[in-house]
């Protein structure tokens, strides 16, 4: 392990890799990138779903992912390494007056920030999702650009890059403590030694709370479990079935090999790292699903996991400096989004640490938005 370096990134999910290979391509400097576990990617990226859109309710939101999918469109461009964007599509499906309405406004945002969205009459929702049971959808809105990805494909090219271009990655590496003096860093300490570094780069996802307190920061993130069930072979999906989302019941499902994937959002989970599998969590999930597409009556279950979404008070991410001292920059809270915004993410941060203006206003993503009550909230989270 290098005893100096010019930043120190904590956290080896695709947001801290990505982050990595954007400031290794700027040239920034001697790059250290710790990961506590065994392998990148174990926390929350090894567990997403995989989903990628730009249909958000906010303006930063709907900019990231644009920005992000033309990245996911030419990864081997940008890194040399495959991986593979399955531009499927994303519905939404729409059942309540309330929800069809806010949509509609969402729908205009998106369109003036030159989104492809369209919306969708009940006879062209059955074009794209003949199994689906759409007797009470009114409505649904629809992105071609949208789709889904491998988050492990992505994390392993943005690694292999960074590598290449010098920057030093090492596994089963914690971070124990920040050292300051007259209010700004001076290093890290780990469980393998100290570094010696004016920069601290925080990519801990739903553990970066933690990562703050170090230095006696708040960092406004907090670990909510969520989870996912898979089903065996189905002999009815459709290659071209898009992401499809049940705004009414929070059901999301997308392909997953030849059969489906499963999901919903329990607000009622309480802050924790609690990863067990939760029977009754996974119940009403198979609930949800048998209502909209009843012919998963025969279905297996393959698998199922839980994670963490490493959720904000206004589920939006959380980039830029932290004023308690200097020389930590905190690039988290994506609220179950880090996947699909961890390419703009990783760009806005290498532009902010090289001096230039960010290809994106992030002015509302600042970590200081939560002590002056000043903040717009995300609503389109499942």
């Amino acid at each position: 392990m290098r005893l100096n370096a010019d930043a120190v990134i904590v956290g080896g999910g695709i947001i801290g890799v990505a982050a990595a290979f954007y400031l290794a391509r700027e040239k920034f400097g001697n790059i250290v990138l710790l990961e506590k576990e065994t392998f990148l990617g174990s926390g929350s990226t090894s567990k997403a779903a995989g989903g990628i859109r730009a249909q958000f309710t906010t303006k930063i939101n709907i900019q990231m992912s644009m920005l992000s999918e033309k990245v996911f469109c030419r990864f081997k461009e940008e890194t040399g390494f495959d991986a593979l964007y399955d531009r499927c599509g994303y519905m939404f499906l729409l059942a309540e007056d309330r929800d069809i309405e806010e949509f509609k406004k969402s729908y205009e945002l998106q369109k003036s920030l030159g989104l492809p969205v369209e919306l969708l009459q009940p006879d062209d929702i059955r074009k794209f999702v003949p199994i689906i049971k759409t007797d009470d959808i009114k409505l649904a809105t629809f992105c071609k650009d949208d789709g889904i990805g491998d988050p492990s494909e992505f994390l392993t090219g943005y690694e292999k890059a960074a590598r290449k271009m010098g920057v030093e990655i090492n596994i089963e590496s914690e971070l124990t403590g920040i050292t300051v003096k007259d209010g700004k860093i001076t290093g890290v300490k780990t469980n393998k030694g100290d570094i010696s570094c004016p920069l601290v780069i925080n990519c801990s996802g739903a553990w970066s709370k933690n990562i703050g307190r170090m230095v006696g920061a708040d960092v406004r993130v907090e670990p909510i479990r969520r989870q996912c069930v898979t089903t065996g072979e189905l002999d009815f999906i459709d290659p071209r079935f898009p992401m499809t989302v049940d705004v009414k019941s929070g059901l999301y499902t997308h392909k997953e090999s030849k059969g489906l994937l499963l999901g919903w959002a329990d607000k009622d989970v309480k802050p924790s790292f609690d990863i067990s599998i939760d029977p009754d969590y996974t119940d009403n999930i198979l609930e949800r699903a048998l209502d909209r597409i009843p012919r998963l009556e025969t279905a297996e279950i393959a698998n199922q996991w839980a994670g963490l979404y490493e959720t904000t008070p206004d589920h939006r991410a959380i980039i830029g400096w932290e004023k308690a001292v200097e020389g930590l920059f905190h690039i988290t809270g994506f609220s179950g989004h880090g996947f699909m915004h961890a390419p703009a993410a990783g760009m806005v941060t290498a532009d902010i640490l090289t001096g230039r203006e960010p290809r994106i206003d992030i002015t509302d993503l600042s970590p200081e938005r939560f002590s002056s009550g000043v903040f717009t909230e995300e609503t389109n989270v499942i």
